[in-house]
């Protein structure tokens, strides 16, 4: 199996990471499946809006929700999050080297979300790497049935793994 996951320390590191491996792919002829997060800063100081971006160039998605100042709830917008589902959905049945899930989130550790995606890309034997923080890490666990390898959040070990799993792999030579 071709699932590993990646999990940098600091808040918004691992979608930088992503973002950043996506790019680099994408500039080397791999066509990589969906989606990376984007996270903006609010001029009001509230929480940053979070957005993904479907790879490899479609749709930008605002997935967080405004829920006011006082609100302490989760700020994902679940509607939003399922399209996002779709687009990437649609995406890899047109076939795709290498699918990159931003994050195993709450949805995903509760059974939504990208959860069925990943699956799909697994069975496809598609390389598939996956963006975890400690919350949703035994979740994840749990999911991938200890079939999953972490990969430290750097570049070249990113670029590595991707480069020994990827059936293109010598277009990125």
């Amino acid at each position: 199996m071709k699932l590993a996951y990646t999990m940098a320390p600091g808040r918004g590191d691992t979608d930088l990471v992503l973002e950043r491996l996506a790019t680099d792919l994408a500039a080397r002829g791999l066509r990589c499946c969906g989606t990376v997060q984007i996270n903006s800063e609010r001029i009001d100081s509230g929480p940053c809006d979070m957005d993904v971006r479907v790879l490899p160039d479609g749709a930008i998605l605002r997935i967080s929700q405004d829920l006011g100042p006082q609100a302490r709830g989760c700020r994902l917008d679940p509607a939003a999050l399922e399209t996002a589902v779709g687009l990437v959905a649609t995406g890899l049945s047109s076939g795709a080297d290498l699918l990159i899930v931003n994050k195993f989130g709450k949805h995903e550790a509760e059974g939504r979300g990208f959860r069925d995606v990943i699956a799909e890309a697994v069975a496809m034997d598609i390389p598939v790497l996956v963006g975890i923080n400690a919350l949703n890490r035994s979740a994840f666990e749990s999911f991938a049935e200890g079939l999953a390898i972490q990969l430290p959040p750097e570049r070249a070990a990113l670029m590595a793994w991707v480069e020994g799993v990827a059936k293109t792999a010598d277009a990125m030579i």
